[in-house]
């Protein structure tokens, strides 16, 4: 099915136009807030030829797509207009008001960081060449390659502020550039020269009195998406308060005095010493048991990603990678989950004499050790229990191992073999890259031994009956 007629059939069949409060997407999946779910034609969608499966959580509709979902959701755009795209409105929506706090807290966060997603792909992958290139002796540190591979690999989390502050104003229902504006004045550069010399003088910074704490946010994530978080209350009360004549000049005005000042004074220290205290809790629950959260991440991770909830993981391995220069227990956890479920698969399309079977489970299955798992997970995992059992031992198995060699990922990325260079670094001896690939390898070989040995084809009805 083209596209086009794929977006207008899931449109239709999610209630039509005025049941979409907002819809954005991941790497695999459509994400609906919708005003009414009873509404959404669930079987129908789930029976429309390239869609792999439905999901509900989290007050989140989600239509799981594949990799194809960027280009069904740029026609699902055109037909339903840009005002629905993002979650402008989301902040306000009557039907999030029944859910738990902590279910909102989950929808926000994957709301806010699903679409800076490829942005932290390509400057991870980025960073992931450049550490191959010198690991090889292809390029010098000092040369001018290596500079400006470095540049374009850092500039997503140097600018992360910007980046989040666009994404969490268009989730919380505030102005986009306002956000991106409060994100820039975490990281202006006047603000960083000021905070050094107070360092170095002694002096503190402040404004109308107010002391400004003396610390860098570049590449942090909690202190923007606090002061925007201010920013969504702020601004409508202005909006509210303001005459209709000056309201163009006064709301942003205000908001961004208020918010501005606001943040480098209160929430911004909050957030940066929030920050760094989890960084800290990481560490010291490395040195403790440094196994325990990949291994728990390796084996639980498929009931994560079934209902879409998964990336409200992504900001403690960002918040690791950005305070402590790693991240020992997110990634490392999710890169054997998602290569055990790729392997226990491909071990169902070895033993099945289902040619149906044999057909999705090799072909999914290999997506999967790629780092996607929507479509395995949706199509064969699920169907069939012994997948599950199999993927979630070999997760956690493989978690257990790169967790005991405290094995590091430097530069993220979607986890399996394709982002295995993400373990490579620089500063960082290249025993961690060949560690996290023997944990990969054990993970797909215990899920594909397992599976192999414990999988048995069912046998349709008409089948028994002859």
């Amino acid at each position: 099915m083209k596209f086009r007629e794929l977006a207008e059939t899931i449109l239709e069949k999610v209630g039509g136009t005025d049941n979409i409060i907002n819809v954005t997407h991941c790497m695999t999946r459509l994400r609906f807030n919708l005003k009414d779910e009873s509404k959404a034609d669930k079987e129908g969608i789930k029976a429309t030829e390239g869609v792999v499966g439905v999901a509900s959580k989290v007050g989140q509709f989600q239509v799981i797509i594949g990799a194809d979902v960027p280009q069904v959701y740029q026609e699902l755009i055109k037909l339903t207009g840009d005002k629905l795209a993002g979650g402008e409105v989301a902040a306000d929506d009557d039907t999030k008001k029944d859910l738990k706090w902590t279910d909102r807290l989950i929808d926000t966060l994957v709301g806010i960081f699903t679409p800076i997603l490829p942005a932290l792909t390509a400057s991870g992958m980025l960073k992931a060449v450049l550490a191959i290139l010198v690991a090889f002796s292809l390029v010098d540190k000092t040369d001018m390659t290596y500079q400006v591979l470095n540049f374009m690999g850092d500039a997503t989390f140097y600018f992360l502020p910007v980046l989040l502050g666009k994404s969490a104003a268009k989730k919380l229902g505030c102005n986009e550039f306002l956000g991106m504006m409060l994100g820039a004045i975490l990281i202006h550069p006047n603000f960083v020269s000021l905070v050094q010399a107070a360092k170095d003088g002694g002096e503190a910074v402040s404004i109308f009195g107010l002391p400004i704490y003396n610390a860098a946010y570049s590449s942090t994530v909690i202190p923007i998406i606090l002061g925007v978080w201010l920013m969504s209350k702020v601004e409508p009360f202005f909006a509210a308060h303001s005459p209709k004549s000056i309201k163009f000049f006064t709301v942003p005005l205000l908001t961004m005095l208020v918010c501005g000042i606001a943040t480098l004074c209160v929430l911004g220290p909050i957030g940066y010493i929030i920050g760094n205290w989890l960084a800290s809790l990481v560490n010291g629950l490395s040195a403790v048991a440094p196994w325990l959260v990949p291994t728990i991440v390796g084996g639980v991770l498929p009931f994560l990603v079934m209902t879409g909830t998964h990336h409200s993981l992504t900001p403690i391995g960002i918040n690791n990678r950005m305070t402590i220069g790693y991240d020992a227990g997110i990634y490392p956890g999710q890169l054997a989950s998602n290569v055990a479920q790729g392997g226990a698969a491909l071990a169902a399309a070895v033993k099945t004499k289902d040619p149906n079977l044999k057909a999705l489970a090799s072909s999914t299955g290999i997506t999967a050790v790629c780092g996607i798992t929507e479509p395995v997970l949706f199509g064969v995992t699920l169907g069939h229990k012994t997948n599950m059992i199999s993927s979630m031992i070999g997760g956690a198995v493989g978690g257990f191992f790169l967790g005991c060699f405290n094995v590091k990922n430097f530069s993220g990325g979607s986890p399996g073999l394709l982002t295995l260079p993400s373990y490579i670094s620089v500063d960082a001896p290249m025993s961690n890259f060949f560690l996290a690939c023997a944990g990969a390898a054990i993970a797909f070989v215990v899920a594909f031994v397992i599976n192999f040995i414990i999988f048995k084809d069912e046998v349709p009805e008409e089948s028994k009956k002859a």
